[in-house]
Formats: structure tokens, C-alpha cells, sequence
């Protein structure tokens, strides 16, 4: 598209013809230029086993190029209709426990059913040849958020499909006795038919049987996208492909989106605010960030986000005046080709008939309306910042197959949350006023002054060599505790923890030393301030690594706890405790006196400053989530988008507010 995106989910399956014309006129009032069709529509263009019915569909298309609006068209795959489970009831998925889910709901699929792969392959055949060259079809969009609500399927034939892929992986049964240690608890295999899914177990279950099940869904579910993505490639050829990823959401981590951002044609992102207290506008930006780093760093588009409230979880507010607007404009500060949200008409029935949506229940005489007024004029302003990427300072490690292996359970405390980690650096980063990449572990690093290590637990030889390079290149990495323990295999490294980064971290961990509920531990450091740490402690032994902090008490006293490396041209290093984002700060503060990076200091909390730039130009961002003025210095001057004003010095955003400033070369 030559524009930003600007639209939502539109489902006018649920309202009689008469509404589209009204829908098309609003949207065009609004500003829309993009909405998202057809992707729960499968019981209504295929009502019968082999019975199409398109017609509707036809004249929805037809309407939308009428007023210039492009469709994101959807194959419905992610809803099989209710006759399809009453043929093949199979294809419905089994949980672990071995109860089999019924329908009534949405993603409850089998990813293994051979049914299931074929009826979805013809509904997106006949959809592909209907309508890959309509002139409305701006995007193909492959089912729906992969992963939820399920993935994972524990039926027969996932598990006889599981014991082909292991084939595949392992190559005969000694190897894979040997990567999963079945020598311990009498586990050993001698028949492929005797493996099984790692089903409900009387206490743990294998955890490298879990952790190759967990990579064995992934690439199954992952297998499904890519026999749609084909077929629609060859009947629509040079129409985009993708699937909604939602890639930093706890609660959707089944997926490993590092493989999955190299099968679609262009990353899209669906996110939602977890209001559980914290700040959201960081989850915001780190799931921005994330995106555009499974992107490679190119432009990606935000398909799904609330214009208020959701309706899933246990409370769910309104958004406040304005932030809306500033949800959306920090994604495109973050590399979004535009902003679309679920879902264009709020739904009078069904489970999200609470959920926000572009045209409310209040109808146009309503502040939601207003604003998504203003925000289409706001995305049209902006569209000469299509196409450009955003500027990044540091990066930040991210392994989806780590976490997986993390979670699995009895570790050595089980509160330790390799999320709540990444969470807790990426605030303090953000907080530091640093725009942040993520990269995978074996990723080429040479780009990024600081690459900062919160959780990986699971880090393989490569990686770990690959750290090593980095530093010995003059890089600083920061890594947290309880990482570079185990192998691809959830085997320990053999030696010392922290294995396969002993040697750039010049250190050994002897023991860990997991702290009790409410226990707290103090660091001191000769020359950095005191440091209260909690939930985690090691007892560590340097060598070559010097102590930056040591611990005044607890488990480790008088060992170091945080420590500083220095190796080739670089240096390594590493935070044995749990810290929170502001005692983080003061390590990333020390450490970036090693980096060179700009001390922005200065520049007022809670105020986004991200830089866009391209071939066009460049383009400052500054985004205030505070509630006091904020005046930006600025290194160049330039002219407003938003409100053709001219700056120079510095830019002064309103509480609430944000201004883009396209930057004079």
C-alpha cells in the first residue's frame, strides 16, 4: 500500500446487508483505509460439505474497492464449521489430561488431523481462485492467532505423527535415548512404537520429551500456515501473505516466531494492554520492538489492537482520553506500516460482544468515535513515514525454545520467570530512554554497542561461542543469572554452570542459592551505590571476572554479585540476583560506560523518543505518557507533522500528547 493502514476487523456477517452502507460511509469519515474479512466466515461460505455460497462475499469485496477501502482477506480456517466436527469429531483437539475439547468456540483444531489439513486446503483453494486478483485484495491473512487458544493436541494421531518427526530429528532410537536421558528414572526406549506423547505423568515428565514436544507442535501448527501460504501463492501470486503473530503476550508463547517470521510474506502483530498494574505502554513498546525484530528489522504491520477496553480479562478498563491515539502512533514509531484494530463494528452477541471496537455500542455521538476520527487524520499525516525503520541502540537476546525448557518443571526456584526478567530489563532499557532490537542467541551482533542477556537458561555451543566473538570484538554483553545452563537437550553443559558461558563471563556458579519468600539481600559495591536483591542468589567464583557489587548478606555473603569481565576488546557482565527495573538501571548504567552509548539522561520519564529514518528522511517520535509538559531537546531542527509547526532546539509536547518531527538533513 502507499499509505499507512488504517482500519479493524470488519465481520459483516453479523449484520444484515442494510448496515454496509452505513459501514462504508463511517468508514470513510474515519479515515479507514484497509479492513480484515472473512476470517470466521468459513460456516457461511461453505454452509454445506461442498456447498459454496460466495455471493455475499462478492458484493462485500465489490463495495469496499467502490469507496477505495483494501481488503486483508482472510481464509476462515481457524473456525471449521460445525458440520465438518460432526463428520470428523476426531479433528477435535485432546488436552494432555486426555479430555477431548468440544465445539462452540474458536481454534479448537488438531493440527495433525489429516481431515482437517484437507477441508482447510479446499475452502482456501476456492477462495484463492475466486478472488486472488479482485482489486480490493491487499493481503492474504492465513487463519487466526496460531496457538490460541490451543496448540498443543495429545490425540493418537499427534502422537504417531510425533514419533515420524522424532524419526526426522533423531534418526534412530540410541540417539534419542541419548538426548533425552532416558537412562534416568528406567526410561529407555527399544521399540519407536512405545514412545508416546508426554502425556499426564503420576509426578514430572521427561523434560527433553516435553521441551522436542513443545518444538514438534510448532512446527506442526507451522507446517499447516505454510500448505494455506502455497497454495495461495500459486493462485494469487504477488499478493502478501501472512498470519496475526501475537508475539509478546505471555499467554501465546507456544509459538516460535523466530521460525515463523521467515515462512509469511509480512509480519503482522495483534496486541493487547495487560492491565495488571504495570506500566502497559512498556509491554507496548517491547512487543513493537519484538515485532520488528522478527521482522528483520523491516517494516511490519500492527492487524489487531483495542480502540478501550477488551473484554478477556478478570478487569478490564477503559482506555483514558488520548491513549488510544498514543497506543497506536507507538507502534508506527516502532516500525508499524499503520495501525488496524478488533474490530471495526462492536458485536451485539457472542463472547466478545464487550470488547472495544472502532464504531461502538454508543455509536458516532461517543468519545471512542472522536477519537478514532482524529486518529485516522493522524495516520494520514503520517504517511510519507511509510517504508522507513526504525533506529535501534542496543538489542536484546529472545529464545522462545529457552522459555520453553524454562517452564518445564523443578528447577531450582520455581518463581524464577524468565518473562518477568525480559520484562524487568526491557523496562529498565526503555527507562534509559534506549530503542531496542531483540535477536535470536546465534544472531550476528557486530551492529549493537550493549546486547543485554536477561534469561537463557537453554543456550547451545553456538551461542555460547557466538557471545564470546562479540565481546572479543569490543561488544558489552549483560547477562542475568540462571542462564547458559542446559543444552538444546535440557542437558547441563558439562563442567561448571554456567556452561557454554563460563569462559566469556570469567566465572563459575557453585551453587545456586534460591532465596525464600519475602527474603531480601543487600550488594555493596566500593564505588556504586547499595543494591537490594530478591527471590534468587549464586554462589559465584571468579575467574578472571572482577566483583562490581558483593553481597553484604544472605546465602552468598561476601561473595561477588555482580560482575564485570574484560575479554579481547569488550567486556562481559553478569547479575547473580533478582534486581527491579530501577536497581537494574544502575548496572546498565555502569555498564554503558563501557558501550559509548549516549547518556539521554536529560530526557524527561516517560516520554518515548524513537527514530524512524529512510531514503526519505528521518523522523523523530516523541511520545508523552506522562502528564506534564515535556520538552525535548533536539539535535536538528524540522517541521511537525501533526501540527505543521516548526522546531528548533527543542520540541515541546502537551501531557498525553505526540508530535512527529520530520528532521531538515
Amino acid at each position: 500500500m502507499a499509505r499507512l493502514a488504517y482500519g479493524g476487523d470488519y465481520n459483516p456477517e453479523q449484520w444484515p446487508e442494510e448496515v454496509w452502507q452505513e459501514d462504508v460511509r463511517l468508514m470513510r469519515e474515519a479515515g479507514v483505509t484497509m479492513v480484515s474479512v472473512g476470517i470466521f466466515a468459513w460456516s457461511k461460505l461453505e454452509p454445506e460439505p461442498g456447498r459454496y455460497d460466495f455471493g455475499w462475499l462478492d458484493r462485500l469485496l465489490d463495495l469496499l474497492h467502490e469507496h477505495g477501502i483494501r481488503a486483508d482477506l482472510g481464509t476462515p480456517t481457524v473456525v471449521p464449521p460445525a458440520w465438518f466436527y460432526a463428520a470428523h469429531p476426531e479433528a477435535l483437539p485432546v488436552s494432555r489430561e486426555g479430555v477431548r475439547y468440544g465445539f462452540g468456540s474458536r481454534g479448537a483444531i488438531c493440527h495433525s488431523s489429516a481431515a482437517y489439513r484437507a477441508a482447510a486446503a479446499r475452502i482456501t483453494e476456492r477462495l484463492a481462485e475466486r478472488y486472488g486478483r479482485h482489486p480490493a485484495l491487499a493481503l492474504w491473512h492465513v487463519h487466526n492467532e496460531y496457538g490460541v487458544p490451543v496448540g498443543a493436541c495429545y490425540c493418537e494421531a499427534s502422537a504417531e505423527e510425533f514419533r515420524d518427526w522424532l524419526r526426522a530429528r533423531h534418526g534412530t532410537l540410541d540417539a534419542l535415548n541419548a538426548a533425552w536421558g532416558t537412562a534416568f528414572w528406567g526410561q529407555t526406549y527399544g521399540d519407536w512404537a512405545h514412545v508416546d506423547a508426554p502425556r499426564l505423568t503420576p509426578t514430572v515428565a521427561n523434560p527433553a520429551q516435553q521441551l522436542d514436544y513443545a518444538r514438534f507442535t510448532d512446527e506442526t501448527v507451522r507446517g499447516n500456515f505454510t500448505a494455506e501460504r502455497d497454495i495461495l501463492h500459486r493462485l494469487s501470486p504477488g499478493v502478501p501473505v501472512t498470519t496475526n503473530f501475537m508475539t509478546a503476550l505471555s499467554q501465546c508463547d507456544s509459538m516460535d516466531y523466530w521460525a515463523w517470521g521467515r515462512e509469511v510474506d509480512l509480519v503482522t502483530n495483534d496486541h493487547y494492554l495487560i492491565t495488571d498494574g504495570r506500566r502497559t505502554h512498556v509491554n507496548l513498546a517491547m512487543a513493537a520492538d519484538l515485532t520488528r525484530s522478527v521482522a528483520g528489522g523491516a517494516p511490519w504491520l500492527l492487524l489487531e489492537h483495542s480502540t478501550s477496553g477488551v473484554n478477556w480479562q478478570r478487569r478490564n478498563p477503559a482506555k483514558a482520553p488520548g491513549q488510544m491515539a498514543r497506543n497506536s502512533l507507538a507502534h508506527v514509531a516502532r516500525g508499524s506500516e499503520g495501525a488496524l484494530f478488533f474490530q471495526w463494528r462492536q458485536s451485539r452477541y457472542g463472547a466478545e460482544k464487550f470488547h472495544s471496537a472502532m464504531l461502538p455500542h454508543a455509536g458516532t455521538d461517543s468519545r471512542v468515535w472522536r477519537e478514532v476520527v482524529g486518529l485516522g487524520a493522524d495516520i494520514a499525516a503520517l504517511a510519507e513515514v511509510a517504508g522507513t525503520r526504525t533506529v535501534a541502540d542496543a538489542a536484546v537476546l529472545w529464545d522462545w525454545q529457552s522459555w520453553w525448557a524454562q517452564k518445564l518443571e523443578w528447577r531450582p526456584s520455581q518463581d524464577h520467570d524468565a518473562r518477568e526478567r525480559a520484562d524487568s530489563w526491557y523496562e529498565a532499557l526503555f527507562d534509559r530512554h534506549l530503542t531496542v532490537d531483540f535477536a535470536r542467541p546465534e544472531a550476528d551482533l557486530s551492529a549493537y554497542p550493549l546486547v543485554v542477556v536477561p534469561a537463557l537458561y537453554l543456550t547451545t555451543e553456538a551461542a555460547g561461542r557466538n557471545l564470546r566473538a562479540y565481546v572479543e570484538a569490543g561488544g558489552t554483553l549483560l547477562v542475568s543469572y540462571f542462564s547458559g545452563v542446559v543444552d538444546e537437550h535440557d542437558t547441563v553443559h558439562p563442567g561448571p554452570v554456567p556452561g557454554a558461558l563460563r569462559d566469556v563471563l570469567g566465572l563459575t556458579v557453585e551453587e545456586f542459592a534460591p532465596l525464600l519468600d519475602g527474603e531480601r539481600v543487600r550488594l555493596d559495591g566500593p564505588e556504586a551505590p547499595a543494591l537490594t536483591g530478591d527471590l534468587w542468589t549464586e554462589v559465584v567464583v571468579p575467574r578472571g571476572a572482577e566483583p562490581v557489587w558483593t553481597y553484604a548478606d544472605g546465602p552468598a555473603a561476601g561473595r561477588p554479585a555482580v560482575t564485570r569481565h574484560a575479554l579481547g576488546a569488550g567486556t562481559a557482565w553478569y547479575v547473580s540476583t533478582r534486581l527491579g527495573p530501577a536497581e537494574l538501571g544502575a548496572v546498565l548504567a555502569a555498564a554503558a560506560q563501557d558501550t559509548g552509548l549516549p547518556d539521554r539522561a536529560e530526557l524527561p520519564h516517560d516520554v518515548e523518543v524513537v527514530r524512524r529514518a529512510g531514503e526519505q528522511g528521518a523522523y523523530l517520535f516523541v511520545i508523552n505518557h506522562s502528564g506534564a509538559e515535556a520538552k525535548v531537546p533536539l539535535d536538528v531542527p524540522g517541521t511537525e507533522l501533526l501540527t505543521g509547526e516548526r522546531a528548533i532546539g527543542r520540541l515541546s509536547v502537551p501531557p498525553g500528547a505526540v508530535r512527529v518531527l520530520r528532521e531538515e538533513s
